[in-house]
């Protein structure tokens, strides 16, 4: 049998990124595949009354100062250092994840994946923009235009929201999430338990 790991994943969050980056090493040593799964974060956080970090722990005193040490913590383990907080942020990732549908489509959602998750958090642009979406996807090699032609699809809106639909009846609240069978595992500090878990199929 083969072992597959689900991501279900939005460009819009910090840690989908910090979590792609890291996945290489951890897919090499347990022989499983990647399934992105793309899904609109904003309508998650709908469906289950969740709310992002700096709403939901605002006011939680040295809360968000000590995810900060976290994340830098997880950065420096990982030699992230092109890692930078887009300074837009939050950027609205609609079109960015209707184009990863599309991409999923054309059979080029990894270079897609690349681009974006470069674009957001590595060059800081404003990729709800669609003049800067295009050139993004032009530089990287793929057909911008097209792209965001196809963000307007209606099979890919749909395809966009069943994805995110079938994420909250599987229990997702957050991203990122991870499913290897049924198994959930939320956050990029459970990617451990993930590679344990795909040892173990």
């Amino acid at each position: 049998m083969s072992k597959k790991l689900e991501f279900i994943f939005d460009f819009g969050s910090p840690n989908a990124y910090l979590s792609y980056k890291v996945l290489p090493p951890i897919l090499a040593r347990t022989g499983a595949s990647l399934e992105i799964v793309p899904c609109l974060l904003g309508g998650i956080f709908k469906a289950t009354g969740n709310q992002p970090p700096m709403l939901a722990y605002g006011a939680v005193k040295e809360k968000m100062a000590y995810e900060q040490k976290e994340m830098d913590r997880f950065i420096a383990r990982h030699g992230l250092t092109a890692f930078r907080f887009n300074p837009h942020f939050p950027v609205n990732t609609l079109i960015l994840m209707r184009g990863a549908v599309a991409a999923a489509e054309e059979g080029v959602l990894e270079p897609y994946i690349d681009a974006g998750l470069g674009s957001m958090w590595e060059s800081g642009l404003k990729m709800d923009e669609p003049d800067v979406f295009v050139k993004a996807m032009n530089d990287a090699g793929l057909d911008g235009e097209k792209l965001l032609e196809r963000t307007q699809d209606p099979a890919v809106k749909a395809g966009l929201i069943g994805n995110t639909e079938r994420a909250v009846e599987r229990g997702v609240f957050g991203i990122p999430t991870f499913f290897v069978g049924e198994e959930m595992f939320f956050g990029k500090d459970r990617l451990a338990q993930v590679e344990e878990e795909l040892n173990r199929l």
